[in-house]
């Protein structure tokens, strides 16, 4: 199983922004961790990580032709982008939004998520362990 993790708009700074919220490891540090957790269930963990909500879209649109599912931490796009809403929409394989922190339980205009219905499912609130438990849903789901 291939599995493709994206990154979005200020993931890059994980381990020093907001260490209190999204803890001390970096997002290489994270995945670094997640593939040698992967491995052992015989999941490969492709990543990319980016600033750009248009590098999202194409990294969804283009999915399906290497991996079977995608975890999603879209961070602030989360909330606001209806682009790569319709973008989740069309991708051939399913998609899990992952968050570190519980978006609902913080600054109100987090708790708005345009991209939640559209997803398999959201796994937040647990750090960089929902990464790997959206791992986990997702290797269950596709069997």
């Amino acid at each position: 199983m291939k599995l493709l993790i994206l990154n979005g708009p200020n993931l890059n700074m994980t381990g020093n922004r907001e260490p209190e919220i999204y803890g001390t490891k970096t997002m290489d540090e994270i995945i670094g961790d997640l593939r040698i957790r992967s491995k052992e269930y015989g999941i490969y963990i492709g990543h990319v990580i980016t600033n750009h909500e248009g590098k999202l879209i194409d990294e969804l649109q283009t999915a399906h032709e290497e991996y079977d599912g995608v975890l999603l931490n879209a961070g602030a796009l989360t909330h606001y982008s209806y682009a790569l809403r319709d973008a989740i929409s069309a991708c051939r394989v399913p998609v899990g939004e992952i968050h570190m922190s519980d978006i609902l339980s913080r600054e109100s205009f987090r708790a708005v998520d345009v991209i939640y219905d559209v997803c398999a499912f959201r796994i937040m609130g647990y750090g960089a362990e929902s990464y790997f438990l959206g791992v986990m849903k997702i290797r269950d789901m596709l069997g």
